[in-house]
């Protein structure tokens, strides 16, 4: 799909066909915008986007994969983002998973895309035992096939529906149980070099993407074809983090910025900061500002 025009008009004949059904109140049209500056400043930020490169998009049929597709395309309609977006949904095998969903809708809007099968489902549970989480090993042979999938199609850059809460969660994941500070880095070279793994959404509220796809009427398909447990850690992070939001409003903006304003000095990392070497007398080391 090649859109050249630059319009940002909103209007049924000025549109991506996937909004042309979508409600016109202005709780809507907020809500759309509120994402798609999110998404830009991302994008912005990072430096995501180089004109002319194709991005393999991530569809795994969930309310953040379907927002962020959406958005892409609704940035590209406008002229907004100059490259090429080719969605892939990876079957991966699951028990009643509904196949003809996925390439159903993306056909009927016209959206480039391709559907790969790969039963990684069976790997995970013949490796993890009954009862055990199979989230992790899934997840990475699911990123496996999808780098292969982008070299496959010439795609520079693999794109996930990854958001805000996602990030936050990870980060008191390890936090908590990996006793490192780290989250989801909205931008990431994976380790072969060859392919970037870019996350847009990566300022987006979850709760405003569960709005945006229940508007928008996108044909979820759950994540619990495999029999998803409860009671896992990033479970229990996501009802800390809207336990924090629901008593102070705000906080998971402000814990999302402070991603964003790392001090060295101020932590106890000695490879990060060189605390040996701070030495009064002879006037080194950084002033602290902190208070």
């Amino acid at each position: 799909m090649n859109i050249q025009s630059p319009a940002i008009s909103v209007e049924e004949d000025e549109c991506h066909p996937l909004f042309r059904a979508v409600p016109s109140t202005v709780e809507f049209n907020r809500l759309r915008k509120r994402l798609l500056r999110n998404a830009r400043q991302a994008m912005e930020d990072c430096a995501m986007v180089r004109p002319g490169e194709r991005w393999l998009v991530a569809l795994s049929g969930g309310k953040d994969s379907y927002g962020l597709l959406a958005l892409l395309l609704d940035l590209k309609w406008r002229g907004l983002l100059p490259v090429e977006l080719l969605a892939c949904n990876l079957d991966q095998g699951q028990p009643n998973f509904p196949k003809h969903v996925l390439p159903d809708y993306l056909a009927s809007l016209g959206v480039p895309h391709r559907i790969e099968y790969q039963d990684t489902y069976s790997v995970v549970t013949d490796k993890i035992a009954k009862g055990k989480t199979y989230c992790s090993l899934c997840s990475r042979l699911r990123r496996g096939h999808l780098y292969r999938i982008a070299r496959e199609e010439g795609c520079a850059a693999l794109v996930l529906g990854h958001h805000r809460d996602d990030i936050l969660e990870t980060f008191f994941m390890n936090l908590f149980h990996g006793g490192r500070l780290a989250a989801m880095p909205p931008k990431l070279l994976n380790d072969e070099g060859d392919v970037m793994v870019l996350r847009p959404l990566a300022y987006c509220d979850e709760s405003d993407l569960a709005r945006f796809a229940e508007a928008m009427c996108f044909p979820i398909i759950p994540c619990d074809l495999c029999g998803s447990q409860d009671g896992l850690q990033r479970n229990a992070m996501k009802a800390m983090l809207d336990g924090i939001e629901s008593r102070m409003p705000g906080r998971k903006d402000t814990m999302i910025r402070a991603l964003a304003n790392v001090r060295p000095s101020h932590l106890l990392d000695t490879k990060l900061f060189d605390f040996a070497g701070l030495d009064a007398r002879r006037g080194h080391g950084e002033l602290d500002v902190a208070f």
